[in-house]
């Protein structure tokens, strides 16, 4: 079985990732520098998928001379590895135009080096901008309205030569709002303060956290954004696919990674309520930058180019979210 890097993997994207890749065989070698990533997983993976999983500490804008070296026969890296706070984003433009921006530049220039050509990596709804209409497809206007998306951009771009100048074969994959945790709640997200909203309900309705409503009023029915909402085990999955499609086929894509349905802020809220039978106090805090009225993935292509479709609803990702709160209320602890 294949040889993989995941960047970010002590992240909760990434390391619900190095869980899936490690479970389908793959051997993962994970690289962090820990800013916002935890150990705590990669130490439940060492000890669960024994002699298959490794990670490094260092940062993606080191010379990665070194890991290639030791870690021969790499056949892809997936790249999780990223500043990813809208608001933040706004505040401070320049952290995100370095790490996500030049440290993808010089992992493309390492994987070159030693002539790794596949990369998969994980991208964001948010370089469309305001919609222009609905469903979003790949073919959507890019007109980044945050230093996020902006970034965000700028990488695909980088990429992309990389591509023409370089033969690499790549995978953009294009996600809207993640949510969830692993099925038996072992792995999931530890961001403090998380600023996703279906975590910080489902902490609200465990008490770990009170909840406030940060979005601002919108054009939608109830006045709160509408957003597209995949399980992060749904969007892990297609990335098994996406390697498996660009291992086979060598075809670069960008795809989007989505439900194709869309929930505002209050239905997701009122979900959360009707499965804990809590009441959540909602109280408006300051408002949050960077937010538009409504984004929902059109996944044709993912369905027809990769045969992947979501197979997890809200209603699961809270499930397994309460799971994962209740065994770690404060997240991991390293």
């Amino acid at each position: 079985m294949s040889k993989i890097i995941i960047t970010g993997c002590g992240g909760y994207i990434g390391s619900v990732a190095a869980d899936l890749f490690l479970s389908r065989g793959y051997e993962v070698i994970g690289i962090d520098n820990f800013q916002t990533g935890y150990k705590d997983p990669l130490e439940l993976l060492q000890n669960k998928y024994s002699g298959k999983f490794r990670y490094f500490e260092t940062d993606l804008k080191n010379d990665l001379s070194p890991i290639f070296q030791k870690e021969k026969n790499i056949e892809a890296v997936i790249h999780y590895a990223a500043s990813c706070l809208v608001d933040e984003s706004v505040r401070d433009p320049g952290k995100y135009f370095v790490n996500n921006v030049s440290v993808t530049a010089n992992l493309l220039a390492a994987m070159d080096k030693f002539n790794i050509k596949n990369i998969i990596f994980s991208s964001t709804c948010a370089i469309y901008g305001e919609a222009e209409y609905y469903p979003i497809d790949e073919k959507h206007p890019l007109n980044p309205t945050t230093p996020y998306g902006a970034s965000k951009k700028m990488a695909e771009e980088v990429i992309a030569w990389y591509g023409k100048l370089k033969k690499f074969n790549y995978m953009i994959l294009r996600y809207f709002n993640v949510c969830g945790a692993t099925e038996d709640g072992s792995i999931g997200d530890s961001k403090k303060p998380s600023t996703l909203l279906v975590q910080n309900a489902v902490r609200g309705a465990l008490g770990i956290e009170k909840f406030y409503l940060t979005c601002p009023e919108v054009d939608t029915p109830d006045k709160t954004p509408i957003r597209d909402y995949i399980d992060v085990v749904d969007l892990n999955e297609a990335h098994l696919k996406a390697l498996e499609y660009l291992l086979r086929d060598k075809k670069s894509e960008i795809i989007n990674l989505g439900t194709g349905t869309g929930n505002s802020v209050l239905e997701v809220v009122n979900q959360v309520k009707r499965l804990t039978g809590v009441e959540i106090p909602i109280e408006k805090a300051n408002t949050r930058q960077g937010d538009d009225a409504k984004k929902i993935a059109n996944i044709k292509k993912a369905k027809e180019l990769l045969g992947w479709e979501p197979n997890r609803t809200i209603e699961d990702s809270v499930k397994s979210l309460l799971i994962w709160y209740k065994k770690h209320p404060n997240g991991w602890g390293k």
